[in-house]
């Protein structure tokens, strides 16, 4: 089975919610305490062994880019200072041999067309799809880990999903499943509540193959009149090929400034243990 190693991640979006906090400063550097949502993203891909991290990025995400970049004059003067501890944090925020490609979204049409501007660099290869919105603790090998084991069995898209009740429901993509529990029989963006197939949604975690994009090229406008990853992987999980892995540990939506204010308090409680 063909080895993992290129993860997208989606970091166009304009994060209005946190206005004026994001005016300059792309959303997904917003801390959990000390470290950006994107950096924990990040390690969870590498965490499951990959080694190419592709960022579709829009206007005014430079920020992203100069974050995972070297700094050499605030290590060296973290150094004069004798902080070594904090100078090496700083030299690796990435590990050696991770390398980073940054492509652009002209338009925010979509997250299925925010993958599509990811082709090129993704090529002919599975790949996965982290959004950095999702902030989740894992147990294990991790959200991406997991996702990653079970196409080496498979060889087929993966979604993560966990259970939703009530109304909440209607906010995701929501999975068809089939008998066995394990194939996704179809994919239903944002229904109504009374039409959703099930209380199993997908969440911002997604292994794809790489025939995602011939179908995304096709595909028109969904929901929000938009080019929805969703609509792509329901046309999938109807020629069964798509799976559902549970996840494993505990989500947080950061796209919202609930979810991202629970996720500090979780967080900052976690490190006081």
């Amino acid at each position: 089975m063909e080895r993992i190693r290129k993860a997208v991640f989606p970091v166009a979006g304009l994060g209005t919610r946190f206005l004026p906090a994001t005016k300059a400063m792309p959303k997904e550097l917003l801390p959990i305490v000390d470290k950006p949502l994107i950096q924990f993203a990040v390690e969870e891909a590498i965490s499951a062994g990959i080694d190419t991290l592709i960022f579709v990025t829009g206007r005014n995400k430079r920020a992203i880019e100069d974050h995972f970049d070297n700094h050499k004059e605030l290590e060296l003067a973290l150094r004069s200072k004798g902080n070594h501890k904090q100078a090496d944090m700083v030299k690796n925020i990435l590990p050696k041999g991770i390398d980073c490609i940054f492509v652009r979204q002209p338009e925010q049409l979509g997250l299925g067309h925010a993958v599509l501007c990811a082709e090129r660099a993704v090529g002919n290869e599975p790949f996965a799809v982290l959004l950095a919105d999702d902030f989740i603790i894992s147990e294990g090998d991790g959200v991406t880990g997991d996702l990653v084991n079970a196409f080496e069995t498979s060889g087929k898209t993966q979604l993560s999903v966990m259970k939703v009740k009530g109304a909440d429901i209607s906010k995701y993509g929501v999975i068809l499943p089939a008998k066995d529990m394990v194939s996704v029989a179809g994919l239903v963006e944002k229904p109504k509540v009374e039409k959703a197939p099930s209380d199993l949604a997908s969440i911002g975690r997604y292994l794809l193959t790489p025939d995602i994009f011939s179908i995304l090229r096709e595909q028109t406008s969904g929901a929000g009149g938009e080019i929805q990853l969703a609509d792509a992987i329901n046309t999938q999980a109807v020629s069964d090929r798509v799976e559902a892995v549970s996840l494993k540990g505990r989500r947080f939506d950061c796209g919202s400034v609930k979810g991202y204010l629970e996720a500090i308090m979780h967080v900052a409680n976690l490190r006081k243990n």
